[in-house]
C-alpha cells in the first residue's frame, strides 16, 4: 500500500508545481520558412515567485538553439554602465539644472523633495535618466526588482547551452532616450513626479505587472488601447519612440532569425507584442503565420 501511495504523492506535488508555474505574459509561436520561433513577452523586474518559469516557455528555452533578448545586459556590465552614462549624464560645463528658469527649478526640487530626493544629489543626471531612476524606485516600491527580471533569467538558462543573440545594443538603447529634446526631457521629468505624486505612476506599474502575473490578454489590449491614445509627452514618447520605432527593426530581425534557425526563442518586452503596431503584427505583414498560445 505504501508505495502507491507515495507514487500518488508526488504526482500530486509534481501537478501542485505545474499549478504554481502560472502562465505569465504572453507567448506567440512564429512559423515560417519551414522553421519555428518562439516569441515570449517579457517585463524587466520581477519577483523570486516569478520562478520556475511555465513548462510551455522552460521547455522552449531548453530545446532553442538562439536565445534573442533586446540586449543581454549581463554580457558586459561595462559596456551598459558606459552607454548610460555618456547619454544619461550632462557633459562638464553643461548648466543643466542650473539652467532652468528659477520658477521651473524651485517647482522640481518641491516635487523631488516630496519623493525623498535631494537635487544636489542628481544635479549631473538628464531628466531622462532620472525619470527613469524614479520610475525603477517606484518598481521597487511594489516589491519588484530588476535583478528578478524575467529576461536576465531566461539569459541565465540558456548560458552555456545556446547562442544568445542581441536585437539591439545599450548604446542604441541609450542614445534612443536620449534623443528627446532637453526641453521636451524638463516636461517628461515633470510629468513623472506628478504621476508619482498622484499615485498615477504606482497605479499603472502595478496594472501592468498584475497582467503581466495572471497572462491576462484583456488587461494587456486595455493597456495597449491607454498607450496609443495617450497625448501626453510621455504617452507619446513611449508610444512613437519606445514602441513604435523600435518594434519594425526587432521584427525584421525577428524574421532573418526564423530563416536561419529552428526552434530559436525570443524574449522581448511585452509591450513590444501588443497593440496594432506590436511585433506579432508586423510579422504578419511580412508572410510569416503567428498563433497566439497565450
Amino acid at each position: 500500500m505504501r508505495r502507491p501511495i507515495i507514487v500518488a504523492f508526488f504526482s500530486f506535488a509534481l501537478m501542485a508545481c505545474q499549478v504554481l508555474a502560472a502562465e505569465r505574459g504572453a507567448l506567440f509561436k512564429v512559423s515560417g520558412h519551414g522553421h519555428t520561433l518562439y516569441l515570449y513577452g517579457t517585463i524587466h523586474a520581477g519577483k523570486p515567485d516569478y520562478y520556475p518559469l511555465e513548462p510551455h516557455i522552460a521547455k522552449a528555452v531548453a530545446a532553442a538553439p538562439t536565445l534573442a533578448l533586446e540586449v543581454d545586459t549581463a554580457r558586459d556590465p561595462g559596456a551598459v554602465q558606459a552607454a548610460f552614462a555618456r547619454h544619461g549624464v550632462f557633459a562638464a560645463g553643461s548648466p543643466g539644472y542650473a539652467g532652468l528658469p528659477g520658477e521651473r527649478r524651485r517647482r522640481l526640487e518641491a516635487a523631488l523633495k516630496q519623493q525623498g530626493v535631494d537635487l544636489a544629489a542628481v544635479m549631473q543626471l538628464k531628466p531622462w535618466m532620472l525619470a527613469t531612476m524614479l520610475t525603477v524606485r517606484d518598481l521597487a516600491r511594489l516589491g519588484y526588482d530588476p535583478a528578478f527580471g524575467v529576461d536576465a533569467h531566461l539569459a541565465g538558462l540558456a548560458r552555456g547551452k545556446a547562442r544568445i543573440a542581441e536585437l539591439e545594443s545599450s548604446e542604441y538603447q541609450a542614445a534612443l532616450l536620449d534623443r528627446l529634446p532637453l526641453a521636451m526631457q524638463w516636461d517628461l521629468l515633470e510629468e513623472t513626479l506628478a504621476h508619482m505624486a498622484s499615485g498615477r505612476q504606482l497605479r499603472e506599474a502595478r496594472e501592468l505587472f498584475e497582467a503581466y502575473e495572471r497572462a491576462d490578454r484583456q488587461a494587456l489590449e486595455r493597456i495597449a488601447a491607454r498607450i496609443d491614445s495617450d497625448d501626453s509627452v510621455s504617452g507619446k514618447f513611449v508610444r512613437e519612440i519606445v514602441l513604435d520605432e523600435r518594434n519594425g527593426p526587432m521584427a525584421e530581425r525577428l524574421a532573418a532569425l526564423l530563416a536561419r534557425d529552428d526552434n530559436a526563442v525570443a524574449a522581448i518586452g511585452l509591450m513590444h507584442l501588443l497593440g496594432k503596431g506590436g511585433v506579432p503584427v508586423l510579422l504578419r505583414q511580412r508572410g510569416m503565420q503567428v498563433e497566439r498560445i497565450y
